[in-house]
């Protein structure tokens, strides 16, 4: 299959991409700073790119079977509305070009609200503390799934958790939203992103990756990943 990945050259982004290319697919890594991407295979195309450039995305996304976005911004990033401008010209670029199947990640913390079953220091101080610090974040996250959701594509939204660095992916759980795991690992989710697009898996459905397995502090994810996600 041919994939175009946007969001190629972060974290999760280069993760997913080393996944499709070990998998067998063709991909197209999309990113601002080609000369930054570690990956060479014969599979692999680096375009530059900007995700908030329609033109651009529309060159980049013609031709392919599917489309990835694993874009992402920093807590502190004054780029709020990356996510909600990027899958505005993403599924526009695809309307046109008749690529139906799409896979793109949020945030587990776009409803807002702590799962049932959580402890009460997690829905009394974690949970408001995360609100408080990527408010604006989860709001385009909500505002892009709205955009994603409002396509006729053949849709999925990933939700991922806590995200962390992980050794090897494990026995990670998708399912519905609000599920109980505060954490997933970013080679967790780069598997599921790719399972997901070349398997069609949850067409037109919003899922949650969760990892259980190896899974780190809470309190040391707090410290890393304010910094950053995807």
């Amino acid at each position: 299959m041919k994939l175009v990945i946007f969001g190629a050259n972060g974290p999760t982004g280069r993760l997913t991409t080393a996944r499709a290319l070990g998998d067998g697919h063709v991909v197209t890594a999309v990113t601002r700073h080609p000369e930054e991407f570690p990956i060479t295979h014969p599979g692999l195309d680096v375009v530059r790119a900007d995700a908030l450039d329609p033109a651009a995305v529309s060159r980049v996304v013609q031709g392919h079977d599917a489309v990835i976005s694993s874009l992402g911004v920093p807590y502190k990033s004054p780029a709020v509305t990356t996510g909600s401008q990027s899958a505005r010209h993403i599924t526009a670029a695809m309307a046109e070009h008749g690529v139906r199947r799409l896979v793109c990640t949020t945030s587990t913390g776009v409803p807002m609200k702590p799962p049932p079953g959580e402890t009460l220091v997690y829905r009394k101080v974690v949970v408001p503390l995360l609100l408080r610090m990527g408010r604006p974040l989860y709001e385009d996250a909500a505002l892009m799934e709205r955009i994603v959701s409002g396509t006729d594509l053949n849709w999925t939204i990933v939700r991922p958790s806590g995200l962390f660095d992980g050794a090897a992916v494990t026995r990670y759980t998708v399912g519905a939203p609000q599920m109980i795991g505060r954490f997933t690992a970013r080679r967790d989710l780069a598997d599921a992103l790719v399972r997901e697009a070349v398997e069609h898996r949850h067409v037109r459905s919003v899922v949650e990756v969760i990892t259980t397995e190896g899974t780190p502090s809470i309190y040391r994810v707090f410290l890393k990943e304010a910094l950053r996600i995807g």
